[in-house]
């Protein structure tokens, strides 16, 4: 997940070198966020040029950690760094790679031209880059990057070029752009054509602007201008509004006096400098010209609200790093909602039904022509790819291998030319899984890469692939990373099945229920204090099995393995049709046992399982649905969960079992992001 930070201070005099100080130690309270480079845009030594008024914008951008974009920006002997600028604006961004390696090219700040006359910096994804470059293009202008990123400042050079008018406003630029944009974007804009103003938008991507004066300011509340500026049928319609109405900006009491403006993707890289904060909702633009902050919006929606606030931060910055939540992997299970969001957004049509992978599409002829399916992975990946199994068979109808990489290459694997092999990785760095990708390949087989680290190893050997876009996870133990995984893999299943019309209504009711996932998840999370109270139950116990069968398999392994990670408990994933054949000797009034049960075609199987427990004096925890009363009796405890599709149940019985091993790790005392023994990016064999 990208980082943005950007500084102005307006009548407040700092030197080059105090502006580069700021800028990084912005990008190094992001850094938390996960990155793989950054840069920062300022302003440049004036020409002496009647060309934009001599203004020039200095780009500096480095691959790897904010400490070496540091070293960078001193190396730069044509800035004077003890130049004292009385107005400023710097921008400043560390990138996650979703479009394009990691590199120096392809981190931001993006620039509209090679005279930097727009500079931009963005956290999200632009799911129509593809058609606005094509078209960009076909207009002359030349891209230097792979990211979906830079389609943004060479639009807004396109607009400027092309526009009406010299008196046309910044503001006015940027409403015009984020009007062509699709997908989720947190924006910043810099211009040699506008200097000492900011423009910042956003839509699905956070974005927070903190205010910083000695003096009073005039109001705490901001009223928002409707601008009604657009295009229809070629001819531009405007009125007042898209001047900046300065009557409605908030400034410094008195004319021209110092202020200064932070604007952050969260308030951890703001909290030092003030904790007086406005955050902008979807679509809202906020300008700064002369000293003065304006909110712009194209149009009223019935309901909103008119007013931005000024607010008052109350928490500290150890805090805030890691928002309200107490460790990452916390903060992480929390995500789910939105990491599943993201994974679908630009993928699934919800009003046709219908859904394409980008990465694979070109490849989807030849991967239906197959004769059967692998998928590898280790640990977490490996069991997404057990929980997704059973759908795939049923919508693909091929037969389909689910294999630990380390294993599969033990066995020396017969591999076949008419087969796709998927590989599943986070980091996409995982040494096993990497090494069974290149036997793969010497094979001839298919390669299809499932990853979370656009530009990583897997991403770039594999023949076509998936970004799960579930961002970066810092926690070792992986929460969001496999639900986003098990919903590529889904919306794969539903890829490969679209033309069966027999399997239309299947399809439907699964399209239907990633839908609803989002909101499900959020009623899940919302039993937090009750799976606590569990825990605290549990947590002196030194064994644990987690019971299961059909789709809720992988749950248990998943569930099991969490707890291991992070509790240093032992655990155990267990299928519950292999009770009677050993673990049922394990069953006892002093075993910790968790059921999953839900209402699916092994409920009545489950459900003799249960009986075993029972029978053998056990105190079973079962996770069941709301709809299920007669599961609450004879049990010792239930969790019971919302109902959805049975091929996506698992994504919601995983969470409950993510949050008791968070708070049994909490209870024992251990260090949840960072367990012993253990990294995040397996990197060796």
């Amino acid at each position: 997940m990208c980082g943005i930070f950007a500084y102005l201070n307006y009548q407040v005099p700092r030197t080059r070198k105090e502006i580069f100080e700021t800028l990084i130690k912005g990008l190094q309270r992001l850094e938390y966020r996960g990155y793989d480079s950054a840069g920062i845009a300022v302003d440049g030594t004036k020409k002496a040029t009647t060309d934009i008024n001599g203004n020039t914008i200095c780009l500096i951008k480095k691959m790897g950690k904010v400490k070496a974009l540091d070293e960078e920006l001193y190396k730069k002997d044509s800035l004077n760094l003890e130049e004292e600028l009385f107005t400023h604006f710097g921008l400043a961004h560390t990138r996650w790679a979703t479009h394009g390696e990691p590199s120096a090219l392809n981190s931001h700040p993006h620039r509209s031209d090679k005279d930097n006359e727009f500079v931009v910096i963005h956290n999200g994804i632009i799911t129509n880059y593809k058609e606005l470059r094509e078209y960009l293009i076909t207009k002359g202008y030349e891209f230097e990057s792979e990211t979906d990123t830079e389609v943004i400042p060479k639009l807004i050079k396109y607009i400027y070029d092309n526009r009406e008018s010299d008196s046309i406003t910044f503001s006015t630029l940027v409403e015009r752009v984020i009007q062509q944009l699709e997908g989720a974007f947190a924006l910043v804009f810099k211009s040699r054509h506008f200097p000492g103003e900011a423009v910042s938008t956003r839509r699905g991507s956070p974005l927070l602007i903190g205010v910083r004066s000695e003096h009073e300011l005039l109001t705490d509340n901001i009223p928002i201008q409707y601008n009604s500026a657009h295009f229809k049928e070629g001819i531009q319609e405007k009125n007042s509004h898209n001047r900046p109405d300065c009557s409605k900006a908030i400034n410094s009491v008195g004319d021209a006096c110092a202020v200064e403006y932070y604007f952050a993707s969260d308030a951890s890289a703001i909290i030092e400098h003030t904790n007086k904060v406005l955050y902008m909702e979807d679509d809202d633009i906020a300008l700064v010209t002369h000293g003065k902050l304006s909110i712009h919006r194209v149009n009223r929606q019935a309901g909103e609200n008119p007013v931005r606030a000024i607010q008052t931060l109350q928490m500290e910055l150890q805090q805030i790093m890691k928002g309200n939540f107490d460790a990452f992997m916390q903060k992480e299970i929390f995500e789910q909602p939105e990491s599943v969001v993201n994974t679908m957004r630009g993928r699934i049509c919800f009003d046709t039904s219908t859904v394409v992978l980008g990465g694979i599409k070109d490849h989807l002829k030849e991967i239906k022509r197959c004769k059967r399916l692998i998928l590898i992975g280790c640990g977490t990946s490996f069991h997404a790819a057990v929980a997704t199994r059973q759908l795939l068979e049923e919508l693909t109808e091929l037969p389909v291998m689910v294999e630990l990489a380390s294993d599969f290459l033990d066995r020396n694997t017969p591999v076949f030319r008419d087969d796709v092999c998927f590989f599943i990785s986070q980091s996409g760095e995982t040494a096993d899984t990497l090494m069974a990708l290149r036997y793969c390949k010497k094979h001839g087989a298919l390669t299809v890469g499932i990853t979370n680290t656009v530009g990583s190893s897997i991403c770039r050997e594999t023949d076509c692939g998936v970004h799960v876009n579930a961002g970066p996870e810092i926690g070792v133990a992986s929460t969001k990373a496999y639900t986003s995984q098990f919903v590529a893999l889904i919306m794969f299943a539903l890829m490969m099945s679209e033309d069966r019309l027999s399997l239309q209504a299947r399809r439907l009711d699964i399209i239907n229920g990633l839908r609803m996932l989002p909101e499900l998840i959020k009623k899940v999370l919302a039993l937090n204090d009750k799976i606590k109270a569990i825990a605290n139950e549990l947590y002196q116990q030194r064994s644990l099995l987690v019971m299961g069968r059909g789709f809720h398999y992988a749950t248990c392994l998943e569930g099991a393995l969490k707890i291991k990670e992070i509790t240093y408990m032992h655990s155990e994933g267990i299928l519950a049709g292999e009770l009677k054949h050993g673990p049922l000797a394990l069953i006892d009034k002093d075993m910790p046992v968790i059921m999953i049960i839900m209402r699916d075609g092994c409920y009545s199987k489950c459900h003799n399982a249960l009986q075993q427990v029972i029978a053998r004096s056990g105190r079973p925890i079962v996770l069941c649905s709301q709809d299920d009363p007669e599961m609450t009796k004879n049990v010792y405890q239930t969790i019971e969960l919302p109902h959805t599709v049975d091929c996506l149940q698992g994504i919601l019985s995983v969470i409950p079992l993510q949050l008791l091993s968070f708070h049994l790790a909490v209870l024992r005392g251990f260090d949840v992001d960072f367990p012993r023994n253990l990294a995040k990016s397996v990197t060796v064999e």
